[in-house]
Parts: structure tokens; sequence; C-alpha cells
């Protein structure tokens, strides 16, 4: 095999993962954010789920790129273990359209294919149809590719070194551990499969063995996601591993298949007696229905299997139940002053949360440690995502038939929510300062740190304030709460002065004196959310009422 041939095999695989890469990054261009909310509405049904993620990895063209989107989901809770699995079963399938498509020997079109796409992307300017030329860019690459190494690759034949490597892959197990390094190598199973197609078309290999080659493609398609989830939360580890372990099931699961009933490969062939990549690429599918429909019956089971690998901690029990409405459920079957009453408790128990998140958050930075830092982030990403679910079910609250006088405590409600959310918010900036002077080895002055703990106590004592005034409606706290409120006004003024001074005298470090400066501004802030929360169901306005 000489240097050109290798050239032209390396630029035909180059030239087809690029033009994978276009094509999808049209079609993701052409949807824009309907792909996420497709995946958003994937519901507890097993069957919509599998339809979703088989729906989004056709246009998208990649299950690695809806695995991938899933785990975000789930690492931000957004999505359940019992969601994901069903959408990486579909995109399971789904990833098999590529060959599909591929199979078709429309080789000759592609340069023009090629043309009409680069006009469309060049000189339309019509967003929609720039898009519709990015994809046929893309598609037209494919083929491209293909005819690149199909040329390539057809003097191997006469190759006895490489035919030498390909008679190894006639024992199936080296055939499926081939197939899952060289998917792993080039993370898109779809990609891999089609090389497989090419080696096939040209004689190279013989469908018995592209059938291992393709099981263990499969199971190499999980590399992109393991890889995705090193950096997510323990479920969204947890995700990567249910996608594994579904891989690992369905190879288990068609090796038996094949090999207790052999004739059924002859079936597959039987389908199209004369294209090899036909038949691979029909294996491809049928392999893939078939496992989703033997497993998806058990999907507890596998989800069981990834708890067990990585195990569910106390926290995130918690956290679970933290982000799901506890009050806020059936309002439309319940009298609506009973419904208000709930949404009143609901987003108590938020504000009890973020209070939580905003101990935490000081602890962190007066005593840094990592493991409050995640706790910190998750508690506020819980925060988020119950504010969320709260303002929608504010919505369905308002289509009620409700008086003046109720319409009005919705609304005082819904403003007290934000607030809430606020302090959260500031809770996580206070630990990403954390993160900074640790990183940076930087820190404060001893003067300084008692400044911070005094403010940081007042902040802590007027958020406990406020959610009791809030919780109970005693507003006999309220002096306590302007009293409260005005000394941490008074001190920011008084501590940044002081901060000022020490510069100047070198008492401080600078690094350190702008995160002094930045975190009174947020206690301060925390006080002005805490006040709002107060004020938010009372007749009457604070003594110093401004905007916040």
């Amino acid at each position: 095999m000489t240097l050109e041939l290798i050239f032209r095999l390396l630029g035909g695989v180059g030239m087809f993962l690029f033009g994978m890469t276009v094509m999808s990054a049209g079609l993701r261009n052409a949807c824009g954010d309907n792909l996420q909310s497709i995946l958003e509405k994937a519901t507890s049904n097993k069957l919509m789920a599998v339809l979703v993620g088989f729906a989004v990895t056709v246009l998208v063209q990649s299950s690695s790129a809806t695995d991938i989107m899933v785990i975000g989901f789930v690492n931000s809770g957004m999505m359940t273990l019992s969601q994901a699995i069903g959408v990486i079963m579909g995109a399971n399938i789904g990833t098999t359209v590529t060959a599909q498509i591929t199979a078709f020997n429309i080789a000759a079109y592609a340069p023009l294919i090629l043309f009409v796409g680069t006009v469309m992307y060049l000189f339309v300017k019509k967003t929609t149809v720039k898009y519709a030329g990015e994809f046929l860019l893309g598609f037209g690459m494919l083929f491209v590719g293909i005819s690149l190494m199909k040329f390539a690759i057809a003097p191997m034949a006469k190759s006895e070194e490489f035919l030498n490597i390909l008679s190894g892959l006639n024992n199936p197990a080296a055939a499926v551990i081939f197939g899952i390094a060289f998917t792993a190598l080039l993370q898109s199973s779809s990609s891999s499969t089609v090389i497989f197609q090419t080696f096939a078309f040209q004689g190279l290999l013989g469908y018995h063995t592209a059938v291992y080659l393709v099981i263990g493609a499969a199971i190499g398609s999980v590399t992109p996601n393991v890889i995705a989830s090193l950096t997510t939360n323990r479920n969204g580890k947890r995700t990567a591993i249910l996608n594994l372990l579904f891989n690992l099931i369905r190879a288990a699961i068609l090796i038996i298949l094949i090999n207790v009933f052999p004739d059924f490969l002859n079936w597959i062939q039987d389908l199209s007696p004369d294209s090899i990549a036909r038949q691979v690429a029909n294996t491809h599918t049928i392999f893939a229905i078939i496992a989703v429909a033997l497993e998806l019956p058990f999907t507890g089971l596998i989800i069981k299997a990834a708890e067990k690998i990585i195990p569910v901690l106390p926290e995130e029990n918690e956290q679970l139940e933290d982000r799901k409405l506890q009050y806020m459920v059936n309002m439309k079957n319940m009298p609506s002053q009973m419904a208000i009453a709930n949404a009143h408790r609901e987003i108590v128990r938020m504000g009890t949360i973020a209070e939580k998140n905003l101990k935490r958050a000081l602890e962190c930075f007066f005593d840094y440690d990592i493991n409050k830092v995640i706790s910190v982030k998750a508690r506020e990403e819980s925060v988020t995502i119950l504010n969320r679910a709260i303002d929608t079910a504010m919505l369905e609250l308002r289509t009620m038939s409700l008086t003046d006088e109720a319409v009005g405590r919705v609304s005082e409600l819904s403003i007290a929510v934000t607030d809430i959310e606020r302090i959260s918010d500031q809770a996580e900036n206070i630990v990403e300062f954390a993160e900074e002077m640790h990183d940076k080895k930087s820190r404060l002055s001893d003067d300084a740190v008692a400044e911070l703990k005094d403010m940081a106590s007042d902040a802590k004592k007027i958020v406990h304030v406020a959610l009791d005034i809030f919780a109970n409606e005693n507003y006999t706290l309220l002096p306590l709460l302007d009293k409260i409120e005005a000394g941490i006004d008074l001190k920011k003024a008084q501590l940044i002065n002081n901060h000022v001074e020490r510069l100047m005298n070198t008492g401080c470090e600078p690094f350190a004196g702008i995160i002094f400066t930045n975190l009174v501004t947020d206690l301060e802030r925390v006080g002005d959310h805490a006040e709002n929360i107060a004020y938010a169901l009372a007749d009457i306005e604070p003594e110093n009422p401004r905007k916040k």
C-alpha cells in the first residue's frame, strides 16, 4: 500500500467526519433551541422517551450529541434517569439512519450536491436557506469522503499485509474488540459503521465479520459520553453508566441471538441480497431495534444497576426532594384559597432551602472546603429548578377563578419567589469568591475577617427573621428586621472605609481586598432581598423604601 493511498484513505475519513459535523451543525442551527425543548419534554412514558431520542438523533445525526445533551439535563436535574434511559435507547436506533443513507450509491451526485449547498450557503442571505445549504454541504462531503475511502481501499485487496490484519478479525471476539477500539478512536458509531460498510463493499470484509464489528461499535460509541460525564455530578455519571450498561447487555443479547439462531443473519442478508453495504446497514438498524425492544421493559433494573455502581448518597435523596414540588400539586382539584395557601407553604420551603445555602456558603468562605463548594452549587441548582417549577405552577394558579384580593396575593407571592432565588444566587457568588481566594492562595487580614464575620452574622439573622415573618405573617417582628437592615447598610459603608484605609497602609492584599468589597456588597444585597420577602405579604411599606 503506497503512501499516496494512505493519504487518500485518511483524507476520505477526514472528509466523511467533517461532513457529519457540518451536516449536524446545519440541522442544529435550523432547529434552534427546539432540540433541547424536545428533549426537556421527554416524559416518564418510556415509549415517548424512545421516540424523542430517535427523532433528535436523526436530526443531529449523532447519538453522542444526543446522549451528551441528556447527560447535561440529568446533571442539572431537568431530566430523571428513567427519562434519560428511554432517550438513550432511542438515540441508539436514530444513529443507524446514517448507515442507511450512505448505503445508497449516490456518490456520482455528490459534486452537484456540494455545488448547490455552497451556492445556498454563500450567496443566499435568508437564514433558513443558509442552514439548508450547510446541511447539503455536509451531506455532499459524506459521499465525497466515502468515494475517497473506496478509491483508497480498493488496492488493499492486493496487499497481503493488510489482508493478514483483516483475517484476524474472522475471530468474533477479535472483531468485537476491534469494533470497540476503532469506534472509541473515531468517537462515532455512525462513522465506524460506514467505514466497515466500505471495507465490506470492497470485498475486504465478509458480512459475518462486519456483524461483530457493528456489535463492538455500539459499545465503543459510549466513549464520548463517559468522557463528558467526568465533569458532571453523580447523576450525570450514572447516565453515562446507563448507556454503557445498555450497550453491553445489547452486545450479549445479540451475540447469543446470532449464535443460537444463525438463520437470523441469513434472513437479514436476504432483505438485500445484492448489496452488502445495505446488509450491514440493515444489521445495524435491526440490532438496535431488537435491543431496545428487549431491554425497554427492564429499564428499572438497568437504573438500579447504575445506582449500585455509583451508590445514591443521602444528600442526593435530599436534593431530589428539594427539586420537587411538594404542596403545589393537583391544584386544579382544590379550592382556590387552599391552592394559594399551598403555594405559600411551597415558597416558604424554598426559602428554607435558600437560607440553608447561604449559611453553608458563608461557612465555606471562612473555612474553605471543596465539598461545601459542591454542596452550595448543587443546592443553588435545586433552588433554580424549584423556582422554575413554582413559576409554572403559579401560572396554573392564575387560571383558576380568583377574587381580586386573591390575584393580588398571588402576585405578592410571585415577587417573594424572585427574592428568595436571588438570596441563593448570592450564596453561589460567595463560594465563587472562596474558590478564587483558594486558587490564588490569597488571604484577608484578621481585622477584615472579623468584620466580614460580623456582617455575615447579620445577613444570616435578617434572612431568618424575614422568612419567619413571611411564613407566619408575624409583622410584630418588622421593627427588629428594619433595625438589622439599617445596621447592615451602615456596616457596608464602615467596612468599605476601613478596607480603603487598610489598603493604603498595606494591611490587606489587593486581590483579597477586591473579594472583601464584593462580599460586603453581596451581603448588603442579601439584606435588601430579605427585607423584600418580609414585606411581600404586608400591607405596609418598609421604613426606607427603595428599589432592590
